[in-house]
């Protein structure tokens, strides 16, 4: 992997991150003016779980391909990897900009960015690395 790559996956997954607890604080505040506060013990099962917070798992399941991405590439030294790096660029775009609406993730994804004004900060973050050239074309 080109250091260039390796550092806007490490850049997105940073981003995403910071992203994908921003939304769980925002739905973890909507769970628990239902159903009272929830321990961490009992929000981790929540989280993996519970169908509240089955939307996040496309956020959850991208970082864990980009960590995977990079252990891979750092244990076989694979060289081509920019197919893999540009389908994990493509794959955050379609997360944090979903084609429709009529989705759950979609859903709950635009309604956390009009009611919490730090998620659309921590979207910002995430659309500005996806916006910045890729190194792979350069």
């Amino acid at each position: 992997m080109k250091p260039a790559d390796r550092q806007r996956l490490f850049d997105l997954r940073k981003a995403l991150l910071h992203l994908h607890k921003t939304l769980l604080d925002w739905e973890r505040a909507a769970y628990e003016r239902v159903h009272g506060r929830a321990a961490a013990g009992e929000l981790l099962k929540l989280i993996v779980e519970d169908p509240q917070f089955a939307w996040l798992r496309p956020i959850s399941e991208l970082i864990v391909r980009i960590d995977q991405t990079m252990e891979t590439e750092d244990a076989d030294g694979a060289s081509d990897s920019s197919m893999e790096v540009e389908a994990l660029i493509a794959r955050a775009r379609d997360v944090v900009a979903p084609a429709t609406a009529h989705t759950p993730h979609a859903q709950r994804y635009l309604a956390a960015l009009q009611e919490h004004p730090d998620a659309v900060l921590a979207h910002r973050a995430v659309t500005t690395i996806l916006k910045s050239p890729s190194p792979s074309s350069s």
